[in-house]
């Protein structure tokens, strides 16, 4: 089983997440604040859709990440290094206890690749 799912890259996150929920109906499922006070990650959800975000290293504005969620994170890493992905970085363990990976694909556009299933409060 694999989902996809935009990664946004927030200047301001609370302002982000109030404009997500307030203007397009999201909510919070899950906030993480970072030592500096700012939105580390963030996950929302409208129904179904899902949205991931926070601040961070990609310039705010940038086209949005994409995160694949996968059962055999080498396996789908191996495979799109051998398509011709530039290694970001290659798998690892998380401090939370998934496995990750990180690439950009032919056309520059990052992936990231993991275990973690973004929290599904409703199911």
């Amino acid at each position: 089983m694999a989902d996809l799912i935009p990664y946004l890259t927030f200047r301001n996150g609370e302002e982000s997440i109030r404009f997500l929920t307030d203007g397009l109906g999201f909510e919070p499922v899950a906030v993480q604040a970072g030592e500096d006070g700012s939105v580390a990650h963030a996950e929302l959800r409208r129904g179904e859709a899902i949205v991931m975000g926070g601040s961070g290293d990609v310039a705010a504005g940038a086209a949005p990440g994409l995160y694949l969620v996968t059962d055999d994170v080498e396996e789908a890493f191996a495979g799109a290094v051998a398509a011709g992905a530039e290694v970001v970085f290659p798998p690892e363990e998380t401090e939370w206890g998934t496995k990750r990976a990180r690439f950009r694909d032919v056309d520059g556009h990052e992936w990231s690749i993991g275990s973690y299933r973004p929290v599904r409060a409703w199911e």
